[in-house]
């Protein structure tokens, strides 16, 4: 499986320990955005995109080590895909 899980949760959900945060893979997506996005240049080692229409809910004992951040635009334009996809 070539998903990775995000190294910081995008939504920390304090009481019941989980968080919320779309999936990355590092396999290039035919669907454009909304659906996906490509990271730009960052920290990761490979090229990585977020699938802004899948959200995890992940435990946080399962996110591992940060992976790297991302840029203030690209939440942006998640939150913009989002909100496209649910038609806020």
């Amino acid at each position: 499986m070539d998903d990775i899980t995000p190294g910081t949760p995008w939504r920390r959900k304090r009481r019941d320990r989980i968080a919320d945060a779309p999936a990355l893979t590092r396999q290039p997506q035919r669907a454009g955005f909304p659906l996906t996005l490509e990271l730009g240049p960052t920290q990761l080692p490979k090229p990585s995109w977020t699938k802004i229409s899948q959200i995890r809910t992940l435990s946080v004992e399962r996110i591992g080590r940060k992976l790297g951040v991302a840029s203030p635009e690209e939440v942006a334009r998640v939150i913009e895909g989002l909100n496209e996809i649910l038609g806020a």
